[in-house]
């Protein structure tokens, strides 16, 4: 009766384990909101128009990745890489996209509305008429982006022509 004892024991324990246990990434699944591609390397896909809405990208690369018209809102991106990505009428509303590198990247017309961007680096980077309304920059690297006609954090000022660096 012991050894039975034990092994349902062990049965029982080996369960409580696989159902706590958190979920791993898988680099193949499709894309789809709260999809889980944390320290995925993406680069040069093609995903126009997906649905990333509440995924996990921390530290995933989309190094000349296409996600124009994609859907980030609420996204997890930290330390995420979009170095010349192209990121056109995206949506990352809400996204926490801190430390992320979005150097040479292209979000012209993109909504960023609320996101965290604190310490992100927008290098050389096209935020042209971008909705930056409630957006945090604490320590964001503006360098040579261009901020023409994007709306400013205050969600009132839009930025002038030439807005390059910083918005004017």
């Amino acid at each position: 009766m012991s050894s039975r004892l034990a092994a349902l024991a062990a049965l029982v324990l080996a369960s409580l384990v696989a159902i706590s246990a958190p979920a791993q990434a898988s680099c193949a699944d499709t894309a789809a909101p709260g999809v889980n591609w944390r320290r995925c390397l993406l680069d040069g896909r093609d995903l126009t128009g997906a649905d990333l809405s509440g995924a996990m990208l921390r530290d995933a690369s989309f190094q000349r990745a296409n996600l124009s018209e994609a859907r980030l809102s609420e996204a997890d991106a930290f330390r995420a890489k979009f170095v010349s990505a192209r990121l056109r009428g995206a949506r990352l509303d809400g996204a926490r996209l801190t430390e992320a590198d979005f150097t040479r990247a292209d979000l012209t017309g993109a909504s960023l509305a609320g996101a965290d961007l604190r310490n992100t680096r927008f290098f050389d980077a096209v935020l042209r008429d971008a909705d930056l309304t409630g957006a945090r920059l604490l320590g964001t690297e503006l360098r040579r982006t261009d901020l023409s006609g994007a709306r400013w954090t205050d969600g009132k000022h839009i930025c002038g022509p030439n807005s390059v660096g910083q918005c004017n």
